[in-house]
């Protein structure tokens, strides 16, 4: 069924896209910041706080994301917050001063902030157990794209436009695509007309039962009480420390090359993200086929890790520090697809909404950290130093996962949440 699924080429195509346009906020960023620092007079600190900022506003929606888009609609709550976000990235070619800026990115942070938990209750609603991990990472497979495609598309704007004009260029891109997106979704398989009575009643029937033997809770409580999930959520805390601190400081680890102009940043700054999609998509099948998710978590992050610790005593060459950006990419966006598998596995429908929210919202503070840090580190000691630090962020990452093997995950499944 899932092999001639139609699924798999509507649903997640347009989300994919849709969330491209959503990260490339935080990818665009990076590159544009540097350009940015004489016309608002940004330090290395400001430049941090303003890549960082967006994610205390990001969590904000998260919880209330999560909730509407399963008990209303996941796809109205995602139509709505792209023409919002969109307002607010084309506005951040506005900003005359730094104070502006992060006032900017906050706001930008929040409307982007529902949007993750309302697409995994949407996929949780369309592929089920035994696809979810590849559902989860072919659609999130557009973070490094995103990185890919847009880092060099940035690059060349900023090198025949001002960077006002490429916040606004990029700003408009969500707007557009929003009405395909409107066009194109459905809720639930049971409101689609575009798939055959077979899928829909396979997609149906097969959730269903699933369904049966997850703890039913006593409300949204029980789920943020969860063991399973309050280690789901300081593990997601320690890696997108780690994660978006290297993320953002990729561009001018490499500007730090040579003379590289802009575009040519852009491209070489794709690499390592094009190497991370290959392991995103390996490690999601390998995850669907043992359902091993904790395993398929842990052993990436230990690999990134060593990308970024080891790349700090072994790189002394753009060659060699390019090794170990790979390394890291890979290592960093891997455990995407079987992480966000854990929830859906094991909690229902509503309890797994809200319980995705928190991760997603109280984890994605380590947005703010990790750039914060390493660009407080960089004005104030070395870079050396903040990526050493994330990647014992990673570490701290995996030991979590790894523990989760053996607290409580087993006992989850067959007794009642929390």
């Amino acid at each position: 069924m899932e092999s001639t699924s139609k699924r798999w080429s509507r649903i997640i195509p347009v989300a994919f896209v849709m969330y491209m346009t959503a990260y490339m906020d935080r990818i665009n960023v990076a590159m544009i910041l540097p350009y940015m620092t004489k016309s608002i007079h940004l330090s290395s600190a400001d430049m941090g706080l303003a890549a960082g900022i967006f994610f205390i506003g990001y969590m904000i929606l998260q919880i209330p994301g999560a909730i509407l888009a399963n008990k209303w609609s996941a796809k109205k709550v995602v139509f709505i917050l792209m023409i919002l976000w969109s307002a607010m990235a084309m506005a951040t070619g506005l900003v005359k001063n730094a104070t502006q800026l992060f006032i900017i990115r906050f706001l930008l942070g929040v409307f982007e902030g529902g949007v993750w938990p309302a697409v995994l209750v949407l996929l949780a609603t369309w592929f089920p157990a035994k696809e979810r991990a590849r559902a989860n990472a072919f659609w999130m497979i557009n973070l490094p794209l995103s990185a890919i495609v847009m880092a060099p598309i940035t690059g060349w704007l900023l090198s025949i436009t001002n960077w006002r004009m490429v916040f606004f260029i990029e700003g408009l891109l969500p707007l557009l695509w929003a009405a395909v997106w409107w066009i194109t979704i459905d809720d639930k398989p049971s409101r689609a007309k575009w798939i055959s009575e077979a899928e829909r009643e396979y997609i149906i029937k097969t959730i269903e039962q699933e369904n049966i033997n997850k703890p039913k809770g006593t409300g949204y409580l029980s789920a943020f009480t969860n063991k399973t999930v309050l280690l789901l959520v300081t593990a997601y805390f320690f890696w997108m420390s780690g994660f978006y601190g290297y993320t953002m400081w990729v561009p001018s680890v490499v500007k730090s090359f040579e003379n590289f102009t802009s575009f040519v940043v852009g491209l070489i700054s794709a690499v390592p993200f094009a190497f991370a999609m290959i392991g995103m998509a390996i490690n999601s099948s390998w995850s669907d086929k043992n359902q091993q998710r904790e395993i398929h978590v842990a052993i990436p992050l230990i690999i990134g890790a060593f990308g970024l610790i080891g790349g700090q005593f072994l790189a002394h060459t753009p060659f060699t520090k390019m090794i170990f950006l790979i390394i890291a990419a890979i290592g960093a966006y891997s455990p995407y697809g079987p992480f966000w598998a854990i929830p859906t596995d094991i909690l229902r429908p509503e309890l797994a909404a809200a319980a995705m929210g928190l991760i997603n919202a109280i984890g994605n503070l380590g947005g703010f950290l990790g750039p914060y840090i390493v660009g407080w580190i960089k004005g104030n000691y070395s870079g050396f130093l903040g990526f050493i630090v994330l990647g014992v962020f990673l570490l701290v990452t995996a030991i979590i996962a790894l523990g989760l093997r053996y607290v409580n995950h087993a006992s989850v499944k067959h007794s009642s949440v929390g």
